[in-house]
């Protein structure tokens, strides 16, 4: 001990050193825990305040082994020392928030191999012991069902949700594959080099390449090359000589050198992002059909986007045959599936398609495994909650809307199918109207061909779509671009002149505006006017906010109203240099002063992690909804600690309610063929079907003027009624009916804005002369939930593990009506106050109190823990119950 002290003594600083840097250098001497608890606190400013709050709200309470209360120096000894005491209170009154903050898994099981092989099956394959303590329970499953696959010799697809590992995973299949033990030798690289088996050829964005590099080296010991870039010749070479056990390369080099690697027989292809095999007449899809292997392993969490038939494609291409001929998938699966959706569909094929699901389901399941967050990690995280915001556009953007759609152009879209005006039987579209020679955009399009082309005038549709969305966003977005060539600036000038009218002095002329001050004003943008009254409510909060845009305009524009309003802000583009974007990312994470971060949906939709951000913002939708679905996750992922609230935004009455409700289709479909859900039916139109083209499909519907119209809220109100019983939804959160947020339920919106109803109740009207005035401040028309259209609710292919141990001693029957369930409650006794989330979260904390665990060390224990000893806690906690007290 004198030697110690003797030690601590020599350390001492001079005399003329502050006692503030004697403070810090004993602070060194604290161990790297002690430092991250014992952190400086921040200066009293209104920052400061905010984020204080911020960690008040979200503070997680653990229990107290000492609950004598803590002492505080007395207020005359104020000097350095009495100050370093009040901080280290300060952390610890903070304990549980910090704890929280650091909490990572790095250990979340026993320190043992997993063993992937069956008694007495050789070779002898397992996960190395440092690779399987750090996984989580379902990517230990996960592995398991990749060596399945790998035994059975064919492919199938890993479709976890973003965010869950697919890459940890992929890794540790391979590790155990390879034969990798600690010291990292492998047996297979050996059988390599006598030619019994081969490499790994990885493909995968260009943008990720990195990543996978990294995952590689932190898990495992690989020797890993990247196909990609000047170095390609070097590369095959050493492929050649067995000295590659994984290569890596993009879809875009593969696309273009693909007959190089096809020559090579690979043990194993792993293609990320899968879903990029979705169209069988791509050039990629054509090249990866020529890889001589079977065992094709496909990494994507939206198995299918837009259509079902690229879910034939995508398992065509990992399990060839798996799902018959194209003829008969589309005959059996695909027609049945999407009439049987129709609002309309009489009860004959409505049951054909729940047959048919079902068969496709019990298919499916022989090659994919599929697994959400909320049935993996959901106890782990907040949840997340993804709002439709419906935003007016200004009357400025409503008149120059209406003028787009008064264009030749766009009127011979809308006209095609009318009897032409030459007398003549045939339609306009086949007679005079195929060319538009006084349009605006058509003489620019066949500039060098005035007769047109052999697609006239569909040629037009997706050029007038995208001014339509344009003018939805932001008016300055149509005005010529001086970095375009000089052909095309004339003919956007031309049509910015044609489409202002006589509002071209309001926007400063046809030109581009650069000016600060104008560009930065909401006044004439709709969604931009919600944004402002939005983010000026969650700055008082502390929130941190993701921006996404498809435009980088308008990422210019937005970019502008930020600096305007003082937010701290980070920005990512295309033009981003690959080498510093996880740079900003770790910024925006660790500091506490950046607000905002401005992200360009292309470049930001793979790849980052931006826990640290509470409040997502789509400012633009995209006619694919895993696009959108992309950009939310960038924060709704594993390490996320508070709840996740998003908000689209749409301008009501525009193309964009279309975009939307296409969206809510898509997702439909691809719950019912992927996850075998019930999904309510919405509408008439069926996709690729001339004869049932309804609300949703055909150019007509895609040009309509919906500026008087509610268009999505009647359609899900009305129709969601007619085609099944609209069931309430049991979890409403708190945080739309505040008043700092002033959304509300497109239920309560359309009894807000609609005039003279007699059926009103005295609720309805108390709701609505409270909330109109704010909505109409906010130039929001309606708004609702997405959770509340599309079933985010599990499927019909069982329940996990996780969520059988969180179940009450009495549970509520799953099939039961919210009503119903109400009633249930009190028939048992029970309050009907918290959702079934709070029920849940209490179940677990008095679970973990059980253990004698506080919540953090509880979690890693359900994690690591195997299926029997969570069932004998679970036996043993309502055994504890039923004993009755004495």
């Amino acid at each position: 001990m004198s030697l110690l002290r003797s030690f601590k003594e020599s350390l001492k600083p001079c005399s003329n050193f502050s006692s503030k840097s004697s403070s810090f250098a004993q602070s060194s001497l604290l161990s790297q825990d002690d430092q991250l608890i014992n952190r400086r606190k921040p200066p009293k400013s209104s920052l400061s305040q905010q984020l204080q709050r911020l960690e008040e709200d979200f503070n997680f309470t653990l229990p107290q082994q000492n609950p004598e209360p803590l002492k505080k120096a007395p207020v005359e000894e104020s000097n350095d020392f009495d100050d370093e005491e009040e901080e280290k209170e300060q952390d610890i009154l903070s304990f549980g928030r910090s704890q929280l903050a650091q909490f990572q898994l790095d250990h979340t099981g026993p320190f043992e191999p997993l063993v992937l092989s069956e008694d007495g099956e050789v070779p002898f394959v397992q996960v190395p012991a440092p690779i399987n303590c750090r996984l989580l329970e379902h990517q230990r499953e996960g592995v398991k069902f990749l060596y399945k696959l790998f035994k059975n010799n064919h492919g199938g697809i890993l479709g976890d949700d973003m965010g869950l590992g697919k890459t940890i995973q992929t890794i540790a299949f391979l590790a155990a594959v390879f034969g990798k033990d600690e010291s990292g030798d492998s047996s297979i690289l050996k059988e390599n080099k006598v030619g019994k088996k081969g490499s790994v050829l990885i493909i995968c964005p260009s943008s990720v390449i990195q990543n996978w590099e990294i995952e590689f080296s932190r898990w495992s010991t690989f020797n890993v090359s990247v196909y990609h870039g000047p170095n390609r010749d070097l590369i095959l070479e050493k492929l050649e000589a067995c000295d590659v056990e994984v290569l890596i390369t993009s879809f875009d080099t593969y696309r273009i050198h693909g007959s190089i690697l096809s020559e090579v027989k690979w043990e194993i292809v792993i293609v990320d992002e899968a879903h990029r095999l979705k169209n069988e007449k791509s050039k990629l899809y054509t090249a990866c059909l020529e890889i001589k292997t079977l065992k094709r392993i496909g990494l994507t969490g939206t198995v299918m986007q837009n259509k079902i038939m690229e879910l034939f494609n995508l398992f065509d291409w990992v399990a060839p045959g798996s799902l018959g001929t194209r003829e008969h998938f589309r005959e059996f699966y695909d027609e049945p599936l999407k009439h049987g959706q129709r609002l309309t569909a009489p009860e004959r094929f409505i049951r054909i398609a729940d047959e048919r699901k079902q068969h496709l389901l019990s298919v499916l399941h022989k090659y994919m495994l599929r697994r959400t967050k909320e049935e993996t990690i959901g106890h782990l995280m907040m949840g997340k909650e993804d709002n439709v915001v419906f935003c007016a556009m200004s009357d400025l953007q409503k008149r120059v809307y209406r003028r787009m759609l008064q264009l030749p152009d766009v009127q011979c879209l809308i006209n095609k199918d009318l009897p032409c005006s030459c007398g003549s039987p045939l339609t306009q579209v086949e007679c005079c109207k195929r060319i538009v020679p006084d349009g605006i955009i058509w003489p620019y399009l066949h500039r060098d061909n005035p007769d047109g082309c052999d697609s006239c005038p569909f040629c037009l549709v997706l050029p007038c779509l995208v001014k339509l969305q344009q003018i939805s966003n932001h008016l300055e977005l149509i005005k010529p671009n001086p970095r375009d060539e000089p052909d095309k600036q004339r003919k956007d000038s031309e049509f910015a002149t044609a489409v202002f009218g006589p509002d071209i002095d309001l926007m400063g002329g046809q030109a581009q505006s650069e000016s600060f001050m104008g560009l930065s004003d909401v006044k004439h943008c709709g969604k931009m006017r919600a944004l402002e009254k939005l983010m000026t409510s969650w700055a008082l909060k502390g929130d941190k906010i993701l921006l996404f845009s498809y435009s980088v305009r308008m990422l210019d524009i937005l970019e502008k109203f930020l600096i305007r309003k003082g937010y701290s802000f980070s920005r990512l583009d295309g033009s981003t240099p690959t080498n510093l974007r996880q740079s900003l990312v770790d910024d925006f994470n660790s500091s506490p002063s950046k607000q905002v971060f401005l992200i360009s949906t292309r470049a930001g939709g793979l790849g980052l992690n931006l826990v640290s951000a509470n409040r997502v913002v789509i400012f633009d939708p995209n006619w694919n909804p895993a696009q959108d679905l992309q950009a939310q996750d960038r924060s709704f992922r594993f390490g996320q600690k508070r709840h996740v609230v998003v908000f689209r935004l749409l301008s009501a009455g525009s193309l964009e309610e279309l975009v939307y409700i296409r969206q809510v289709y898509k997702q439909q479909l691809s719950n019912i063929a992927v996850s075998g859900k019930m999904e309510k039916r919405y509408f008439e139109g069926v996709q690729d079907c001339k004869e049932f083209q309804g609300e949703l499909f055909g150019i007509c519907n895609l040009f309509r003027d919906l500026s008087d119209k509610q268009f999505t809220s009647e359609i899900i109100e009305l129709h969601g009624k007619q085609g099944q019983e609209h069931e309430q939804h049991p979890n409403t959160n708190q945080e739309l009916t505040e008043v700092d947020t002033h959304i509300v339920t497109s239920k309560e919106a359309n009894v807000l804005l609609s005039s003279g109803s007699k059926t009103r109740k005295s609720s309805d009207l108390e709701t609505a002369g409270t909330c109109k005035p704010l909505l109409e401040d906010l130039g929001i028309v309606y708004a609702h939930r997405n959770e509340d259209i599309i079933n985010y609710q599990p499927g019909s292919r069982g329940k996990i593990e996780e969520r059988s141990f969180l179940e009450d001693n009495n549970p509520i029957p799953q099939h039961i009506s919210s009503k119903k369930r109400r009633k249930f409650d009190a028939v048992n006794g029970k309050e009907n106050i918290c959702s079934s989330k709070d029920r849940k979260k209490i179940q677990y904390s008095l679970l973990a109190r059980f253990k004698g665990m506080d919540e953090i060390e509880f979690s890693k224990w359900v994690l690591s823990a195997t299926t029997l000893d969570r069932e004998k806690v679970l036996q043993d906690y309502k055994k504890r119950k039923k004993i009755p007290n004495g």
